[in-house]
């Protein structure tokens, strides 16, 4: 570069040549920050008086209004300042310039009327604005339907905290309604607010599925008492005992549950639940013993998989049945007893009886079970069950075929009894039922099915070929 070109840049220049002879540089630094801070009081100025803010020189903020980095370029150009800290720091100013260009805010305080503008990068002027204005209560409902910010912290009294609830209740919305709702439970007292939901209904309901869900059992025992709910209460306090583990804890407190709010009925269920508690631990403190000394030849067969405690009544009538069966009437341990101490039915004890023997290939028992009666000089099989589900627990266990055959010819519907003959292949029960019905077609279409030159292939052509059958198609 030439000479002549070297002067013209420098003359032409916004920014000066560094020379070791300029004596006034610090002066000038000192004017060009004056000028400045004499440019942001003439912009103060121009706004309105109610706007001013005092700040102090010390660094301590009485306030400070939000104002934006484009909004303050926009007002009007700033002259150019240093940005060097020896320079800034000989101005004595409570605020840095270069952390406004930059950002960057500080607080300042000060005894005298002027305010200081610094830049509040998080959101703009129209958010903030919309912040703070006091919307209606329409308008808030609205506004959080549409998922936007508002300060419910505005509505302070009970008048105005209980019509925001009575808005969000008209509007249908769930989720609005529980929000409301939360906001009340943080800045009401308990007792006003239940107070006031009692003649709330649809806030009650879904105040109460709040607690519920945010397992508060403190504050939904509160309400549910407050409101005389006592049996709901009760239910609240006693679903704690599900997360007891220690057996012992657990039938302490259901024995304090039993005086509770509950009805009769409900009582009397919470007893039988601690009787059965008693006997489990009895009987596993028993089997225990018996399993670790392995003379007990059931216990060595067929090993036990789980502990008998806490487990539903009739799991461990099926317990006493498979382990205990033999037991006389008396033991703490006999089906019998299980049965008569809890009041259960017949239909309950013997399907519960009849899978557990089935389970053990006893079928002696399964037949003992449902040994024939005299029922007017008649001798006959009764089941307090339907006997096609007799048939469905042998089947599951793997019953000899004549035994399913036995049974399946039991069932006393036609229908029913043919498609389970047709299931478990019992081919004489088909071809003996359809006879029997005078069904000829079905017949004919049935000996497709069988094998071919098989005995009831046979038995078939002998029933087809018969003249004395009066078939009814």
């Amino acid at each position: 570069m030439k000479r002549n070109e070297e002067d013209e840049y420098w003359n032409s220049s916004k920014f000066k040549a560094f020379t070791f002879d300029d004596e006034d540089d610090d002066v000038s630094s000192l004017q060009e920050s004056r000028r400045t801070v004499n440019s942001l009081r003439q912009l103060v100025q121009e706004d309105e008086e109610d706007e001013v803010q005092k700040v102090s020189w010390s660094g301590e903020p009485v306030g400070s209004i939000a104002w934006s980095v484009q909004e303050t370029a926009t007002e009007g150009a700033f002259p150019k300042i240093s940005t060097d800290p020896a320079v800034v720091s000989k101005s004595h100013s409570g605020y840095s310039l270069s952390s406004l260009f930059k950002g960057k805010a500080r607080t300042f305080q000060s005894d005298s009327p002027v305010k200081i503008f610094g830049p509040e990068l998080r959101r703009s002027k129209t958010e903030h604005k919309e912040s703070v204005c006091e919307w209606s209560l329409e308008e808030t409902i609205h506004r959080m339907q549409q998922g936007k910010p508002v300060y419910l912290e505005r509505f302070r009294t009970l008048q105005d905290k209980l019509a925001l609830l009575d808005v969000a209740t008209s509007h249908h919305d769930g989720n609005i309604i529980t929000a409301v709702l939360i906001y009340l439970k943080r800045t009401l007292d308990s007792e006003v607010l239940f107070r006031e939901l009692e003649f709330r209904q649809t806030a009650l309901r879904h105040f109460i599925s709040h607690l519920t869900e945010s397992q508060d059992e403190k504050q939904l025992l509160g309400l549910l008492r407050s409101l005389r709910r006592t049996e709901e209460a009760a239910i609240v306090h006693y679903k704690k005992h599900l997360r007891l583990t220690d057996e012992k804890n657990r039938r302490d407190f259901l024995k304090e549950c039993v005086s509770l709010g509950f009805s009769p009925e409900d009582s009397g269920h919470i007893q039988d639940q601690i009787d059965l508690l008693d006997l489990q631990l009895v009987i596993e403190m028993s089997d225990q013993e018996a399993e670790r000394g392995g003379k007990v030849e059931i216990f060595r067969k067929f090993p036990r998989k789980s502990a008998i405690v806490n487990l539903p009544l009739i799991t461990t009538l099926y317990y006493c049945c498979f382990y205990h069966y033999t037991q006389p009437e008396g033991s703490f341990c006999s089906p019998a007893h299980v049965r008569r101490s809890f009041r259960l039915s017949e239909k309950q004890y013997l399907v519960t009886a009849l899978a557990a023997r089935a389970r053990q290939k006893m079928w002696s028992d399964v037949d003992a079970m449902l040994s024939p009666r005299k029922l007017f000089g008649f001798t006959r099989r009764k089941c307090p069950i339907s006997f096609h589900r007799v048939v469905d627990i042998l089947h599951k266990n793997s019953a000899p075929p004549q035994m399913l055959q036995q049974y399946v010819a039991l069932v006393e519907d036609s229908d029913l009894r043919i498609g389970l003959a047709q299931k478990h292949r019992c081919h004489d029960i088909v071809i003996n039922t359809l006879k029997d019905l005078k069904d000829r077609q079905q017949l004919l279409g049935y000996r497709g099915k069988v094998d071919r030159g098989s005995s009831e292939e046979h038995k078939i052509d002998e029933l087809l070929n018969n003249p004395q059958l009066r078939w009814k198609n």
